[in-house]
This record gives C-alpha cells, sequence and structure tokens, in this order.
C-alpha cells in the first residue's frame, strides 16, 4: 500500500520542477528477483539488474537480420553488403540493436496492461468520411513496413540507459487516416491508450511515411510490455509522445492533449544531437606504431540525433586537441543511433575522454549541461581511466 501511495503521489504531478539527477532517479523502490522498480520524473521504469548484454542483430541470439532486403520504406536499411563490409565496434560499445528483453520501459503504471488481442479493436473516428474499427488482423493485412529505429525517453540522463535501438514493423499511420478520409480542418490525431496515457499528434507527424502503427518488435509480435498489440512510433520525437497499447485514434481540428506535456515536458519532445563513450577498452590495446610502447587503445560509443543523423564524432583526450573518431557507417537506417570508434595512442596515467557530435546538418551538439527536464538532456560526456603501464 505504501508503495503504491508513493508511486502514485511522484507520478501524478500535475506540474513537476526541474529536479536534479539524484531526485530525478532517487531511490530503487522495490527488488522483484532479477528486476528492479525504479520511479522517474517520467514514469515507472522497470530495469533488469542483468547487464549482460546480446551482440547485435544479424540473426545471432534470436535478432533479426536488417538489411535492404527486411526493411522498406523511407528509412531502408543500407544492403547486407554494405553493412557487413563497416569497421568493428570497439570493443564494450553497445549492441546496435537491442534484445526485446533489454529495451528500455517508461509506463505511468507499475504494471502494463493486459490487452485480449482477440476482442481487441483500434477505433478511428472524429473529421473522418469513414470511421473505423480495425481487429488485430485486419491491421496486419495491410501492407506492412519494417524499419530500424532508436527511441529514447526524455527523462534520460547523459549517457543514460533509457534509449534502445530495433527493428519494428506495422502499417503506416498515413495509410489507415488514408483510409478513414480526413476531413477538412483536420489538424491532429489525438490517441487514447488502454493505461490511461493519451497524446495528440500534429499531422505533418501523422502523415509522415516513417510513422508507423507497430505490431511487431524485432520479428516478433508486439510483447505486451511494450504496448501490445499496437503502439505507435513517431521519427525525432521522443518516447514520452509515442502512446502504447493503443485504443482509439481521433482525428480533431484544434491542438490536442498530452499525457506528459501537461505535466511539465516539452511540447515538440525532439531530442537533442548527444553522443556517449560507453567504452575505453583498455584491454584491448593494440600494437601500434604510435603511443607508450606501440599500443593503440579502442575508444567507442554511440551519438544519436534523432531523424536528423549524425555527421561526424570527435574525441578529446585531457586537454589535447579533438580529433575525429571513425563512424560505423552506414547506420543500421536514417533513424537510428550511430556507433563510432577513435583509435587513442595510448599514454600510461589517468586521462579524461570527452566525446562531441555534428548532426547530419553538421550542426554541433549542444555543449552546456542541461537536466532532461523539460526538453531532453545535453552536455558533453566523458570518461576518466587509468592506463597501466
Amino acid at each position: 500500500w505504501v508503495l503504491a501511495k508513493l508511486i502514485q503521489f511522484l507520478v501524478l504531478q500535475k506540474a513537476p520542477a526541474p529536479v536534479s539527477r539524484e531526485r530525478r532517479q532517487f531511490l530503487t523502490l522495490v527488488g522483484l528477483g532479477s528486476a528492479t522498480i525504479l520511479v522517474t520524473a517520467t514514469g515507472i521504469s522497470l530495469m533488469d539488474e542483468d547487464e549482460s548484454v546480446p551482440v547485435t542483430g544479424d540473426g545471432v541470439n534470436g535478432l533479426p537480420d536488417v538489411n535492404a532486403s527486411t526493411t522498406s520504406g523511407p528509412a531502408q536499411s543500407p544492403p547486407a553488403g554494405e553493412l557487413n563490409n563497416r569497421i568493428e565496434p570497439a570493443p564494450g560499445t553497445r549492441p546496435e540493436l537491442t534484445a526485446n528483453e533489454n529495451f528500455y520501459r517508461i509506463d505511468i503504471n507499475t504494471i502494463p496492461p493486459s490487452v485480449n488481442g482477440e476482442t481487441w479493436r483500434l477505433a478511428v473516428g472524429g473529421l473522418v468520411d469513414n470511421p473505423l474499427e480495425l481487429t488485430l488482423e485486419e491491421i496486419r493485412s495491410r501492407p506492412a513496413h519494417s524499419q530500424a529505429i532508436t527511441l529514447e525517453c526524455i527523462s534520460n540522463r547523459l549517457a543514460g540507459d533509457l534509449i534502445s535501438t530495433s527493428m519494428w514493423t506495422g502499417v503506416r499511420l498515413k495509410d489507415i487516416l488514408e483510409e478513414a478520409g480526413l476531413r477538412q480542418g483536420a489538424q491532429e490525431v489525438y490517441i487514447e491508450s488502454a493505461d490511461g496515457f493519451y497524446e495528440s499528434v500534429p499531422m505533418s507527424d501523422a502523415m509522415d511515411e516513417s510513422t508507423l502503427l507497430v505490431y511487431e518488435m524485432n520479428g516478433e509480435a508486439l510483447p505486451e510490455p511494450h504496448g501490445f498489440p499496437l503502439r505507435i512510433y513517431i521519427p525525432n520525437r521522443f518516447g514520452m509522445k509515442q502512446p502504447k497499447w493503443i485504443t482509439r485514434m481521433e482525428v480533431i481540428d484544434h491542438e490536442g492533449a498530452g499525457y506528459w506535456v501537461e505535466r511539465g515536458w516539452s511540447d515538440t519532445a525532439i531530442p537533442p544531437t548527444t553522443s556517449v563513450i560507453d567504452t575505453v577498452a583498455a584491454d584491448s590495446a593494440e600494437s601500434g606504431s604510435n603511443g607508450a610502447n606501440g599500443r593503440v587503445l579502442p575508444v567507442g560509443g554511440i551519438a544519436y540525433a534523432g531523424a536528423r543523423g549524425i555527421s561526424k564524432v570527435e574525441v578529446q583526450v585531457d586537454d589535447g586537441p579533438w580529433e575525429a573518431a571513425e563512424l560505423r557507417d552506414p547506420p543500421l537506417s536514417p533513424l537510428t543511433w550511430v556507433q563510432w570508434r577513435y583509435e587513442w595512442a595510448a599514454q600510461p596515467g589517468q586521462h579524461t575522454f570527452r566525446v562531441r557530435a555534428y548532426d547530419g546538418n553538421g550542426d554541433p551538439q549542444p555543449t552546456e549541461g542541461s537536466e532532461p527536464h523539460p526538453a531532453g538532456a545535453t552536455g558533453i560526456h566523458s570518461v576518466s581511466e587509468r592506463i597501466s603501464e
């Protein structure tokens, strides 16, 4: 009872003030076997205590092949040959594709709703000529599109783990709306979910060819904790704008409400450009022509800028110059993070590594540090590492 009341108080605040990281993720509430519930400023996070991570895609460990033959649309992945010819990520870099069980979760309730897929219906109404009520099978019978995407929670701290990448399959929202027939004056699509969540999607996002009503995740039926039977994916938006367990969509002629917007978070929720150091692979130093005793040490991580892509990543060691890292290019899709690798001429001692990125337009990431509230964390990520002789 105490736990339930505490969660209810923290989650249902109408207008939370900006908070520090310590308060935003201030308390491990309770252990549940191999998992832990955390309360964040944007809901309930169920985190797996097993930090081992499976290797990336290509049919390994149940993860799907992601390439031009398994994806489609404007976010179609590159051919398999191009992906196979890329550089190797630095040892210790997070996988390029996230297994379903490791994909982050932020919910407004401690227990996700259980929806009966047999009786579930998607209602589409409002300013449409032909209101729809579709079963899951009817949705699955329509032309499907698959694309690799990265999704991030707006409450993710700099270098936090509330960001994941998956291959999602579904129907284009655009196709469903055109089937329903949009009436004059349609401005937004108001969406309701089985868990009480709601969000309103501007028509420009709703009609984007990469916006999907998703029913599969990494080649499997959408898992219940991630929104079964149907969730939405909208490019270039944080997860706070993307409902799961969708039950109803209403086309409206005005700006609609949003659950987290009403609680003080960004109305646009566009992810800023960020970059992260995942690994300084001190145990993987290799012989080279430079550095102490000719050792070259790989440093690696990810960079992400929503649908804008990444054009460049640079690394600085101590007070030295910023130097270009090598991108693992092309990425899985235009909608995913990019892995990068930097070969450092290793020197013994304590060293600080920093990283910065530029989006696909060539614009640098924000360097001034900011908390996640209200529009997402920004700043330069750094790590310190002692390098042995």
